[in-house]
């Protein structure tokens, strides 16, 4: 019988190997498989041991297929009552095309027929068919002119196989699927290591065979390597096969091979091992530690505080060790800590002799280890690229080079290993001496240049902080182009003290290299909690765009609030902070931005100072309502605050309860703010003091068909404000873009003239970016004054005048966009602004409408 495993790309090497270990004959390998033969129990043990392979297929036949016609006689020459079980329902899937077949569902419709078509004649019956669960699966392969048919001998796919308990405990997680995991194990060795067999020796000194996995995140390397140390069968506790629907099936062959299984599982108890897990993230720990308790594996994973010299105690003496890890879901605040971890357990003289295979996104272990991996094979896990990445242990690397180089290659290598033995292990690249007597190692020697400014930057903030009563500043603005970040300081009030501190990194130009970038971007990460003295667990990295678009407060991930962050954002415990006397509720984790704009400091001042002679307030696109509070403080006696998400109207009622402002005058409205802006200007709400910073863009689905580009759509945005503004009243309108240009005769045609407060308003720990935002005072002029304010000729100031008392007369203007005519003043909405059927939080109940 011909047969043939598939795998995922990149695993095809390793597969190979592994059914030459299990017995198989003529092994090829090739892409995406590899191929054997031998009879039935050959196929059957692939499918039992196998822990690389997807699935296992037997083929059942080959032939010519240039056409549809030929495609149904090769498919119908085959002798199918042979073949299926009577009564089981089938499945056809194709892949491939020729010349003629060219639709894969047209493909395995045609395939089907002749099958039926040979059942019906030979047997009397028709198979049934079942798309979602067959007992039969059937693949047919398609290429140039020729078609093979094969049968599934697997059912589901070989790699789902981890425990039920286990399974139900990772809901949520990240963990590595069990064939990846036994491809990483593959390229140490842990299967030779568990089949070890001690000496006097290794028994005198209490040495096992160890793995260390040292970042084990969910967990799936650590159930991956109990399952090879206790010789567990992969496929032996599985219910269903797709070879039972099969006439050439032996349920008794099968059963003597699961018998095998148990003997030989029941024979490794036998076997002695030492398994070692850490992981610098303690969520991922205790993930792990989670998951190998369901799975029934406890005793065997030993965890341990993710410290060198703890590991190493825990590992003591060794015969034979490998190291292990898994960095794709390291958070990026802590692969600095893990890449450093690693590096230290591998220069660790106890773990001389330690191969190391990690599996990675990003490059950076070669800078952690400071050497080139041996060899490296390109995965997609997840649909992601990642790559393992495979070093020798020091004792192989250190022979290998001295037998290289040596005048007398036969001697060199015959004394090696006693060469070596008292080699100086490999010390880190780069180590940085931050004056509190802890050496700290960084990827980038460089680094040092970016800890001496930051020491310098803290300094003076810290001394400017004081002075002026600030307790959250920015400390770093990319000073150095190289190191490229913004540093934020966060510091608690007393009811929840403490320091915080977010980095974001800015996106590198494409000429850098990304793992040049990274490589600065964790140095960062891990220099500046130690100047700044905030803890590991209270530092958050960010990505961000330098802003020429993009959603203002975009979500940073999946993050501790997920669906039902909603629900629990007015009782979910949140770092305050205090500004301004003031108190507010920060977000780390969820957000790209954290609830407050630092750089709006100064303007937010500035809303509390207008406050003071207005009576009424609105908070446009209003974010967590932070305005609002400084308002209120100001002494408005109304407020009104719009945004169109409920989870920030909460955040800002929140703000709002805490800082004492509660009552009926304070109003949350949930709405597309042109939306709202259109229904009011029908009503006589008109307000005092207007407060508008909208995102630079959006596209939410809460808006339906519409979008937002803050440099598109500000006229239509500003002359909509401008008639809600009382009469002597004024709005502040602010906006985070960075190239942002105000239409300024398009405005001053609607009667909108804007006043640039820009410079006043930038704090001066943004003075380095003067285009962090730009703020400007808007106010409603007559529409021949604001034309003259910025420099129409009284001709056109004549026509716009003439064309307002006589619309018949208006000439065609260039066209503009069409959810907007902003030339006259009247903002247009297209498409459906508002939601329909979606309540809102709080209503704002309009004033009565104006009568015609």
């Amino acid at each position: 019988m011909e047969f043939y495993a598939s795998c995922p790309e990149g695993f095809e090497s390793a597969l190979a190997d592994e059914l030459k270990r299990l017995g198989l004959s003529h092994v090829r390998r090739l892409k995406g498989r590899a191929t054997f033969e031998g009879e039935l129990e050959q196929g059957y043990r692939a499918c039992l041991w196998s822990r690389l392979a997807s699935r296992v297929f037997v083929v059942l036949g080959r032939f010519e297929a240039q056409d549809a016609d030929e495609l149904y006689d090769g498919v119908y020459d085959i002798a199918w009552e042979n073949i299926v079980r009577p009564g089981a329902t089938i499945a056809i899937t194709a892949r491939g095309v020729t010349e003629q077949l060219r639709n894969t569902r047209f493909s395995a419709l045609r395939a089907k027929d002749a099958l039926c078509d040979r059942l019906a004649e030979a047997t009397g019956r028709r198979a049934d068919v079942d798309a979602a669960d067959p007992d039969v699966h059937l693949l047919l392969s398609l290429r140039q002119r020729r078609a093979s048919i094969s049968l599934d001998l697997s059912g589901d796919p070989l790699f789902k196989r981890l425990p039920p308990a286990a399974t139900r405990a990772g809901e949520g997680v990240h963990v590595l699927r069990p064939d990846y995991a036994a491809l990483v194990l593959a390229q140490i060795g842990w299967t030779a290591l568990c089949e070890r067999e001690l000496t006097a020796d290794d028994y005198e000194n209490e040495a096992l065979p160890t793995l260390i996995d040292a970042s084990c995140a969910g967990g799936g390397l650590l159930l991956e390597a109990v399952n090879i140390l206790t010789d567990h069968a992969p496929g032996a506790v599985r219910e269903r096969w797709g070879f039972e629907g099969w006439q050439l099936h032996d349920a008794a062959l099968w059963e003597q091979l699961l018998a095998e299984a148990s003997e030989r599982e029941a024979a490794a108890r036998e076997r002695q091992a030492r398994i070692v897990a850490v992981d610098i993230d303690p969520a991922a720990r205790k993930t792990a530690e989670r998951m190998v308790k369901c799975a029934g594996h406890k005793r065997f994973v030993d965890f341990c505080a993710a410290k060198s010299a703890t590991v190493l105690d825990h590992v003591g003496a060794v015969a034979g060790a490998a190291v292990v890890a898994d960095t794709t879901e390291t958070p990026l605040s802590l692969m600095h800590d893990t890449l450093t971890l690693i590096g230290e357990l591998r220069r660790a003289p106890e773990l001389a002799a330690a191969p190391v295979a990690a599996l990675t996104r990003d490059g950076l272990m070669a800078r952690a280890l400071h050497a080139e991996p041996e060899h490296s094979i390109a995965i997609m896990p997840n649909n992601e690229e990642a790559t393992i990445e495979v070093w020798p242990s020091l004792d192989h690397a250190a022979a290998a080079f001295e037998a290289a180089t040596s005048a007398d290659a036969e001697e060199q290598t015959a004394d090696a290993q006693d060469e070596t033995a008292n080699a100086p292990m490999p010390e880190p690249a780069a180590t940085l001496d931050l004056g509190d007597g802890k050496p700290l190692p960084v990827l980038i020697p460089e680094s040092e240049q970016f800890a001496n400014r930051l020491r310098k930057n803290a300094r003076l903030r810290r001394k400017w902080a004081k002075r002026e009563g600030v307790s959250c500043y920015r400390v770093y603005d990319a000073d150095l182009p190289d190191y490229s970040a913004a540093i934020d300081l966060y510091e608690g009030c007393p009811q929840t003290p403490g320091r915080w501190l977010v980095i974001a990194e800015y996106a590198a130009p494409k000429t850098i290299d990304p793992a040049l970038a990274q490589a600065r971007m964790l140095d960062i990460l891990a220099i500046a909690p130690r100047i700044l003295d905030v803890p590991a667990e209270h530092v958050h990295a960010k990505a961000r765009m330098r802003s020429r678009g993009g959603s203002q407060y975009g979500k940073q991930g999946a993050g501790k609030g997920g669906s039902g962050e909603r629900a629990n954002i007015a009782r979910r415990h949140l770092p305050l902070i205090e500004e301004g006397g003031l108190t507010f509720a920060v977000n780390f984790d969820d957000y790209l931005d954290v609830g407050i704009f630092l750089d709006h400091r100064v303007t937010r001042n500035l809303v509390r100072e207008h406050a003071k002679q207005a009576r009424r307030f609105l908070n446009l696109f209003a974010y967590t309502g932070t305005a609002t509070c400084y308002a209120a403080d100001g002494g408005v006696e109304e407020t009104v605050t719009v945004d169109l998400s409920n989870t920030y109207l909460d955040w800002a009622e929140r703000n709002m309860r805490q800082n004492g402002f509660v009552g009926p005058q304070h109003h949350f409205v949930r709405d597309d703010v042109l939306a709202w802006i259109r229904d009011q200007r029908q009503t006589r709400n008109r307000w005092d003091l207007i407060f508008v910073d909208p995102p630079t863009f959006s596209n939410s689905s809460k808006m339906g068909r519409r979008t937002w580009d803050v440099q598109r759509d500000h006229v239509e945005l500003l002359a909509g404000v401008s008639r809600l503004l009382a009469q002597g009243g004024h709005a502040i309108f602010s906006c985070n873009l960075r190239g942002f240009r105000p239409e300024t005769r398009k405005l001053a045609r609607a009667g909108v003239v804007l006043q640039d407060i820009t410079a006043q308003t930038i704090p001066e720990d943004f003075a380095r970016n003067q285009k962090v935002h730009h703020c400007y005072i808007v106010r409603r002029l007559p529409i021949e004054d604001a034309m003259a304010e910025v420099g129409f000729s009284a001709e056109e100031i004549a026509e716009r005048v003439e064309e307002l008392r006589n619309p018949a007369a208006r000439k065609p203007h260039a066209a503009v966009p069409g959810h907007v005519h902003a030339g006259d003043g009247k903002p247009h909405v297209t498409g459906s602004p508002s939601p329909a059927g979606k309540p809102k939080k709080k209503k704002f109940y309009a004033s009565k409408p104006k009568g015609k």
